[in-house]
């Protein structure tokens, strides 16, 4: 069962390849990385971007501990773009990460990646996150699901559906 998040995937399809870092905000388990890894990404498969455009990054994960390193971090990213075709960076957790708004600002000087963040922390909630990307950040905070949003997967009646047991 999946919870469409058509809303914010809008804002993400309405921001794509603006220049701008999309930085995706929001508490923990509020759906950042799912919008990100599964919605988005399946967009951009379906819209006629290659898998291997599309560089997936989930720093929260031991099997990527070594890119919380800024430097191999972004040399990883530079080797995973074999042309000087569109890619599309999505990277989660970036808070994981030690100095990740220079990598990010040093991504932004390349005209052929679009970036896409996820973070959690309190650094991330705050209103400064898009300034320290010099003004070349986007926001889009997304929030817990909606009772709309849990009531078009819900198998039940809708008075129940507001009802705890």
């Amino acid at each position: 069962m999946e919870i469409k998040r058509d809303a914010y995937l809008q804002q993400l399809i309405e921001r794509k390849d603006n220049g701008m870092i999309k930085v995706i905000t929001g508490i923990r388990r509020c759906g950042k990385s799912f919008l990100l890894f599964t919605i988005f990404k399946r967009y951009l498969l379906e819209n006629g971007v290659d898998v291997d455009h599309i560089i997936e990054i989930a720093l929260d994960g031991i099997e990527n501990e070594e890119l919380r390193d800024p430097k191999v971090c972004f040399k990883y990213i530079k080797d995973a773009m074999k042309d000087d075709g569109k890619y599309y960076l999505l990277l989660d957790e970036v808070q994981f990460m030690s100095r990740f708004e220079e990598v990010l600002n040093s991504l932004l000087r390349m005209s052929n990646i679009d970036v896409y963040v996820t973070g959690s922390n309190s650094k991330f909630l705050s209103s400064d996150i898009v300034t320290e990307f010099r003004g070349r950040g986007d926001e889009i905070r997304i929030y817990p699901l909606s009772f709309a949003e849990f009531y078009s997967v819900y198998d039940g009646d809708y008075d129940d559906a507001g009802m705890t047991t």
